[in-house]
Formats: C-alpha cells, structure tokens, sequence
C-alpha cells in the first residue's frame, strides 16, 4: 500500500529556483536543440548583438565570426566587432546575467529583445563544456580582457582573470567553446545565416571563417547608416483592458486625461476630449492610479471605436523597398520580381508593425532539388534571418494558407518561386525564447497574406502574358512550317522567283504576330491600371491605406 503523506510533508520540496537554472534544464527553449542549430543560435545571437550595438552607436558594423573545430560535436567560435564595446562594470550583467539587458523594458525596434541570448550562449558554453567565455572590450577610454560565467543557482556572473589591456583594441570579442554543436554549409547552417543577414542588413561587412580556415566575405553594399527607429508609444488600437491598467498604475500623470495624451501615439488633445464624451460617467481629472477595471474596459472599447491615424513611420526600421528589389535581383537574377511594402498597423498591446515581401519568379528563384525547381520562403524578423521552427511561423502560415493556383503557380513546392517576408515591429511576438518563429497573431497573418497577395497579383500578370505569349508563338511557328511549301507551290503556279513569295509572306506573318503581341500587351495594361486599389484576388477586400485605419 502506498504511503500517504499529508500537504506539510508534500509542500517541504517547495524550493524556488533561478532563472539560470530553468533554462538549463530547458535549453531548448533558447534554440539550442540539434548539433546545427545549437552552432546557429550562439552566432545569431552574437552577431544580432553586434548588429544592434555599433547601429545605436552610429557606427558602420564590421563583424568577424570563426568557427574552428576542436574535436568531435566541440567547436570554438569567435565573434569580433568595432562597435562600442562594454563598460568594464556591466560586463557581467550583459552577458552573465539571464533577463538582464538594455532592450526588454525600452520601446524601441531592436533586433535583441529580452535580455537573455548572449548570456544564454554563455549559459551553454558552461553547460556543454565546463568552461567560461573569453572577453575582450575595448571602449575608447579603456578596454580589458577577462573569463566569464555563470553562477546558476543565483543567477549572477563570475568573473576571472581580470586584465587591463592598451586601449588600441575599440570593440567587443567574445570567445567561448561549445560542445554539442556541428559546422554544416546547409539551408540551417551559419553560412547561411550570415548570407541572409547580409542580405537584410548591406550597411554591414561580415567575414566568416569556416573549420576549414576558408574566408568568406559578404561586403558592405552600402556607405550609410540606415535610419535609426525612433523610440515608440503604444498604439491606442490593439490595447487590452489589462495593459491600460497596467499603463495607467505605472502612469506619473495626475490626471486621466494627461495619462491619455502622454502614454498612447496618435493620441491629441481632440481624441482625449471625444473618448471622454464617449464615456461621460468617469472623472478624467481623476489620477489614473484609481482607475478601475470597468472603467478602462469601457475605454478600450471606444479605442476600437474610433478611427485612428496609422502608427508613425518613424518608430519602424525596415530593409527598404530599394534595398529589396537590389537583394533579389543580385542573388536571384529572376525573370520576374515583386516588392511591396505595406502601411504600419497595430496588434494586441497597441504594438505597431509593418511588412514587407519580394516575390521573385524564374532565374535562380527556387531551390534545386533533383534538377527541379521548389518554392523558398525567405523569413525574416527585425532584418533577422528565421531558419528554423517555419512550421509554425506566423510568415510560413499567411504564405501557405494562399491559392497559388490564382496566380498562375500550380504547385508553390515544385516551381521555380521565392517569396521574401520582413516583419518589423519594436516588439517581435516570437513564439518562443529562441526568437525563430514569430506567433501566429491573426493581424500580423492577415498584413503578410495582404503583403505577398499584392505582389502575387503582379505576378498573375506576368504568368498570363507568358502563356499567351506561349500560344502565341505555338501558332506563329505552326504556320511558319507552311510558308516554306506554300512559297515553292505559288512560284510553280506564278514563275515569281520562290525568294521573294517566301520573303513577303514572311512578312506578313511577321507583322501579324507582332500585332497580337502589342495588342496583348496593351489590354495588359489596361487591365493593370482598371484593378480597383486594395482588392486581393482571393476576394477578400483589403483595408484602405488612409491616414486612419479603423
């Protein structure tokens, strides 16, 4: 019989644990499952750090990764910038320290969001070999070099080894060994990674060096800074009840109405004074530390309400609709190409966002596989490369949940087609800690679905004008076999010489077919320029791109 034991004796287990300690036991909440991953992950997020540390510094990066092979499932990587380096007292809070960071609790764009990827690759450094990282940081007033890691059970760094070095070294270098990884030039592998990230990213210059001691170089293509996101405030739509509590108890305005105003984007002195209209039994001279759950219902839903001018540009750095079209171009050399960029909208939280897709069809587009061609989806997030967790991808789902077959593309795995998606946001709601996914929020589906459909609609044209083009020259050849006999049995019934009957029907032929060409092209036109603006072709209406959005 087994032994009863009463709640004292059950609940003396009770212990309370470090955050450290959680994501060792589930490190692969972090990304780091699989050999090839696991590789991946500690260079994304190294070099997403890089990224985002020279761009706030307003510097142009340039990043080093080598990866060398230790031994068997060990390799050493290196990841080298000139950005600002670390102060020598946040060192270990940076990147020893889990949710401790510069960007969680800060609203605006960053690639980084929640304070744990580099202490995470510190974090499996230990837990995978036993060892601490190397760092070298070089301010511009100071740099030092010392080991670092973990103390799990409180979650705090350990420092050792402590050195000041010349301050000729500007920039930051990590060095860590990790066990349980492998190198592979796959669809998931590092060089893939840093391909993409070139891509997205051309202010950069990254350099990769492989096991094999081979160089690669993805060079800068562009001389400027990309334009900074400036710091955001939420979006009045989108907002639940809970986060305009939350807003409210956290507010230092003293009064409901000035709350309004200082908190939320869009949101002039007109809209406070229509929102108080709308709800006339509440006191908005009242401190918003008072505000009551009934009370900030009834608001959100006049939120919902009310027309609202779309989110501030300003607040969104994308790749850009130029910097997309050259990117497909260079790497893909397609017969046809698509880029559209959508207007900011809002989800759950008041958070904006925006989107943009590139579809490319015929040159390189697609995937080789057995001599055929296959469709490729290319995600990204905040300009960050998604190799892994597609299946349940909020990009994978809007692209897949299309009917390609509206289009002119019959099968989307077995042509010759590459689809491009960006989602930007100052907060990327990605569906796990290891940020390759983002969650399948039904606004950011519906924009995505909205984004590749506008450029599916080109590419319906294009796929059409080639079949007619097709028959076209089906039939210009069908006769064109006839010309040769008809030519011989007319200069037999005429005596007119077989060269000149052949060369004039020729002609006529000739002129005929580029009639029906030019006529082609031209209702082509016409039916481009008559399509009614933001209507899809899967007969959904899109919303209309004005100043405000319902």
């Amino acid at each position: 019989m087994a032994e009863v034991k009463d709640a004292d004796t059950i609940f003396k287990e009770l212990k309370t644990h470090s955050i450290s300690e959680f994501f060792r036991k589930n490190s692969q909440m972090l990304g780091y499952s699989g050999k090839v991953r696991s590789l991946t992950t500690v260079v994304h997020e190294y070099v997403t750090n890089s990224l985002d540390a020279t761009e706030e510094a307003g510097i142009l990066p340039e990043i080093t990764v080598e990866v060398r092979e230790i031994s068997e499932g060990k390799y050493l990587v290196r990841n080298t910038d000139n950005g600002p380096g670390i102060p020598q007292k946040m060192m270990g809070r940076v990147l020893a320290t889990v949710l401790s960071g510069t960007k969680f609790h800060r609203y605006i764009q960053q690639r980084g969001q929640q304070g744990i990827g580099g202490s995470g690759c510190t974090l499996f450094s230990l837990i995978t070999t036993g060892k601490p990282i190397h760092i070298k940081s070089g301010t511009g007033r100071s740099a030092y070099e010392c080991d670092l890691t973990i103390d799990i059970k409180s979650n705090k760094p350990l420092i050792s080894n402590m050195a000041e070095i010349g301050n000729e070294f500007k920039g930051l270098e990590i060095r860590g060994e990790f066990g349980e990884v492998k190198y592979e030039e796959s669809d998931h592998g590092v060089y893939e990674y840093l391909r993409r990230t070139a891509l997205s990213n051309p202010h950069a210059t990254i350099h990769l060096i492989n096991p094999d001691g081979k160089e690669f170089n993805f060079v800068r293509s562009v001389s400027e800074m990309p334009e900074r996101a400036k710091p955001s405030r939420p979006h009045p739509l989108g907002v639940s009840t809970n986060d305009l509590l939350e807003f409210a108890h956290n507010s230092e305005g003293k009064k409901i109405s000035i709350f309004l105003s200082d908190t939320f984007s869009r949101m002039s002195q007109s809209k406070v004074d229509e929102i108080a209209g709308m709800v006339p039994d509440l006191d908005f001279e009242a401190n918003p530390h008072d505000l009551k759950w009934d009370d900030a219902e009834k608001i959100v839903k006049v939120f919902r309400g009310m027309k609202w001018m779309a989110p501030d540009l300003d607040t969104l750095s994308k790749i850009g609709e130029e910097q997309i079209n050259a990117t497909i171009k260079n790497i893909l050399n397609p017969t046809f190409m698509s880029v559209v960029e959508r207007r900011p909208k809002v989800f759950r939280g008041g958070i904006p966002f925006v989107v943009e897709a590139g579809i490319a069809y015929g040159g390189n587009a697609g995937k080789a596989s057995d001599g055929a061609s296959k469709g490729v989806l290319i995600r990204f997030a905040n300009k960050v490369p998604l190799l892994f967790d597609g299946s349940v991808c909020a990009i994978s789902s809007a692209v897949n949940g299309m009917d390609w077959k509206r289009y002119g593309i019959k099968d989307f795995n077995s042509e010759p087609v590459s689809v491009l998606v960006n989602v930007s946001s100052v907060y990327i709601p990605f569906s796990g800690v290891g940020k390759q996914a983002i969650a399948q929020e039904p606004e950011i589906i519906e924009e995505i679905k909205l984004a590749v459909m506008d450029c599916a609609r080109g590419l319906q044209r294009y796929m059409s004008g080639e079949r007619n083009k097709s028959i076209q020259a089906s039939k210009y050849n069908t006769i064109m076999r006839y010309v040769n006999q008809l030519s011989m049995n007319l200069s037999e019934m005429t005596g007119v010489k077989y060269e000149k009957i052949e060369k004039e029907l020729k002609g006529i032929v000739d002129k005929r077919y580029k009639k029906l060409v030019e006529a082609e092209a031209k209702a082509n036109m016409e039916a481009e320029a008559s399509e009614p603006a933001g209507q899809s072709s899967e007969g959904q209406e899109a919303p209309q791109e004005s100043e405000e959005q319902e």
